[in-house]
């Protein structure tokens, strides 16, 4: 209830009559001020008159005045710009430190407002805004799908900022881990991350040019390697990985058990996919520059093409010989890597640089892109959303995660226009 007090008071629906404080002074709120998000007041820089004079400063915001007390306010002098509290309900003056007292004003929140917020965290449907989607404009609806895109962007970013730091600011290697994690294609990306935190690049960098050895690492890490096999190609990479993990004191391998294979397809197996993701490290040198360089989605294309060796074309596991398949990265995984580790880089490299064209090229890549299918994509278009490009289905996505699942209407836009239209 308290975010919903937040929300009248961002928004100014006031009751039609004029404001006192609990003192009796007049209030005309001319700003309510910016939503502060981090500690500090609820809002700042309102502009406020009170009893006619013009103050400007921060808001607080409780349930029960007496909140000022049990949260320490009173003695924190970070709180001492605040000109207003609001409450829903008081039964004490609130002061600062220096023991002045602070207007107060008593909010509630309108019965309709109280009624279509419950509404909408109860409904069973999805989204459950539905009702007043048809109703918007698209404007409205394109400037909120940007929103959300630039979001989703930004936290992409301070994801790859953070994996750039853990390694030790080399963004090949980091460009690499992301890829890596998105090889898993969500059911392994977890099993892969922590597979590629253990590659020793610069070992690997040294045996790049060998298809082979660059398996060994790759499959002796992943903990694959580490059973008795009669099959003559696990045996030679088994032999291979132990002389490179004595020649480069390699860490011990992961837990082989951290892999999924249920409900997967074949072509989806871990060992098809490391496979794969060998021959793409084997044959691209600079993979990161390459791609930071590709100005079109074709060219992204033929880098991110991958096959296996020839081993593979015949397994989908060790010992284990299936009939003979060419197993290449199709074009809907080509797509779903430019989307969750090309684009993101682009735009993380172009916000690290402070190159704009760079930020400019992923979104227009987004934009390039045709939607992604999946469940959540296909329940908002049922909606009645439109869903044509990956900008679209990546800003729904941002919706989703961040907004639908947390129950975060009072910050939605289409939540906002739910509680002011319905």
């Amino acid at each position: 209830m308290e975010q919903l007090l937040h929300y009248v008071w961002k928004h100014k629906i006031f009751p039609l009559k004029p404001l006192y404080t609990t003192m009796g002074l007049s209030i005309e709120v001319i700003d309510p001020g910016l939503p502060n998000m981090h500690a500090g007041p609820d809002f700042f820089n309102a502009k406020l008159k009170i009893d006619g004079t013009l103050w400007v400063g921060n808001v607080e915001m409780h349930m029960d005045a007496a909140d000022w007390y049990r949260h320490g306010h009173d003695a924190d002098k970070t709180y001492d710009s605040v000109i207003l509290h609001v409450c829903a309900q008081s039964d004490c003056t609130v002061l600062r430190t220096n023991g002045e007292a602070i207007p107060q004003l008593l909010l509630t929140c309108p019965e309709e407002v109280v009624k279509h917020y419950d509404e909408l965290r109860r409904a069973d449907t999805h989204p459950p805004c539905y009702s007043i989607l048809p109703t918007l404009s698209k404007l409205s609806i394109h400037s909120w799908l940007t929103a959300l895109q630039t979001e989703r962007f930004e936290q992409k970013a301070a994801v790859i900022a953070s994996r750039l730091e853990r390694c030790q600011n080399h963004w090949e290697d980091t460009f690499f881990l992301t890829l890596a994690r998105n090889f898993g294609f969500g059911v392994n990306g977890d099993a892969f991350e922590t597979w590629a935190r253990l590659i020793p690049f610069r070992a690997v960098d040294k045996h790049r040019d060998s298809l082979f050895q660059v398996e060994a690492f790759f499959f002796g890490l992943a903990g694959l390697l580490e059973e008795e096999h009669t099959d003559d190609y696990y045996v030679q990479l088994q032999k291979e990985f132990h002389y490179l993990r004595h020649k480069f004191q390699l860490p011990l391998p992961m837990d082989n058990s951290l892999w999924r294979f249920l409900r997967l397809r074949p072509t989806n197996f871990p060992h098809v996919r490391l496979a794969q993701l060998a021959y793409l490290y084997h044959r691209q040198q600079s993979l990161f520059s390459r791609i930071i360089e590709s100005d079109n989605l074709e060219q992204l294309r033929q880098i991110l093409s991958a096959r296996t060796s020839a081993y593979w074309e015949e397994h989908f596991q060790f010992d284990k010989a299936a009939g003979k398949q060419v197993k290449t990265l199709g074009y809907g995984s080509q797509q779903l890597l430019v989307i969750n580790t090309v684009i993101p880089f682009l735009y993380a490299y172009g916000l690290h640089k402070g190159e704009d064209s760079l930020c400019d090229r992923a979104t227009r890549f987004l934009e390039e892109l045709k939607a992604e299918n999946n469940y959540v994509t296909r329940r908002w278009y049922a909606a009645g959303l439109p869903v044509e490009t990956a900008a679209d289905s990546q800003a729904l996505l941002q919706l989703q995660k961040e907004y639908c699942d947390k129950k975060k209407c009072l910050y939605c836009r289409f939540g906002y226009e739910y509680l002011r239209r319905k």
